[in-house]
């Protein structure tokens, strides 16, 4: 297999793991193309990688939010869909996909001006939705999501160019240190790092379910996270953590009686879509990764979310 020389961001392609930096931006058009949070904490994104606003939904909101993904995990129709993703072995849901378009309430939160306007601001242009999915962690029975890059399989399965995109996590139950957090690696987002192992066809099936390829090798792992530490994102049901798409991430097992709900909301830029995945993948399917029905998200404003 030969990988095109053109692509900076080469990745189980024919040779060993590597380390590289990375060529894109963290923060487009110097982070004032929208006024969605401050220039403080935009500063905090381009340094650490993320940003975590606390409480940043009522609790009135976030109420609704769970009740409304509780409602969508328990749906016969719903969890017979191709978007319902079972825990390895179970029969449990661990994610549904496209919740933007299976629910009018997660269709008007992913264009929640307050969240969008971020993410313009962020990605320094108009936004749409790439991806969209409730996770569940339920208490005693969740599974760990291993160490990853979000933009490594995006870029290699998907056919994203450029570093363009943001990851939204709205906590939707509180997030505790015990019952599997999200564990962020603080500045890794400006290292890409190049994976070993050919991608099987489909593999979307079974890595949903358990990622084995795209997850970076022990050495380049460690070598991050010696350099940045690991971040666990504990907070209170509410709160709202930006994350860049090449950001090392994952989260360890449940095993407390507590669960643990987020949704999330993948905004990436109209001048980042997707071209064809590479090495000859086939396209995985729109609800994980959206190609053909887009258009640029017109933010709602918090009076207008009801409507």
């Amino acid at each position: 297999m030969i990988t095109p020389a053109k692509d900076i961001y080469a990745s189980r392609a024919d040779r060993g793991a590597a380390i590289i930096a990375r060529q894109d931006p963290v923060v487009y058009s110097g982070g004032t193309y929208a006024d969605g949070t401050s220039a403080e904490n935009v500063a905090a994104y381009d340094r650490d990688g993320f940003l975590f606003l606390e409480s940043f939904f009522s609790e009135k909101e976030t109420e609704a939010l769970l009740d409304e993904v509780q409602r969508m995990a328990n749906d016969p129709a719903i969890k017979q869909r191709e978007e319902a993703i079972r825990e390895p072995g179970s029969d449990i849901v661990r994610s549904i996909f496209a919740v933007h378009e299976l629910s009018p309430m997660l269709q008007r939160l992913s264009r929640d001006a307050r969240l969008a306007n971020i993410a313009r601001q962020l990605l320094g242009s108009e936004v749409y939705i790439h991806q969209s999915r409730a996770n569940l962690k339920p208490g005693f029975q969740g599974k760990e999501f291993y160490w990853h890059s979000d933009f490594e399989t995006w870029h290699v399965e998907d056919g994203m160019p450029h570093m363009r995109a943001v990851s939204c996590s709205i906590l939707l139950t509180d997030n505790v240190a015990e019952n599997g957090p999200l564990l962020l690696v603080p500045g890794s987002h400006k290292q890409f790092i190049s994976c070993i192992g050919e991608t099987p066809d489909d593999h979307y099936r079974d890595s949903l379910r358990k990622q084995e390829y795209g997850v970076p090798d022990p050495v380049s792992l460690q070598i991050l996270i010696e350099q940045g530490g690991i971040r666990s994102v504990t907070g209170k049901a509410g709160s709202v953590v930006f994350f860049d798409c090449n950001t090392m991430h994952g989260s360890n097992g449940n095993i407390t009686p507590w669960p643990r709900s987020n949704v999330f909301m993948v905004y990436n830029s109209m001048e980042n879509t997707l071209d064809a995945p590479k090495y000859g993948l086939k396209p995985r399917p729109e609800f994980v990764a959206t190609r053909k029905k887009f258009e640029a998200i017109k933010p709602l404003e918090p009076t207008q979310l009801q409507a």
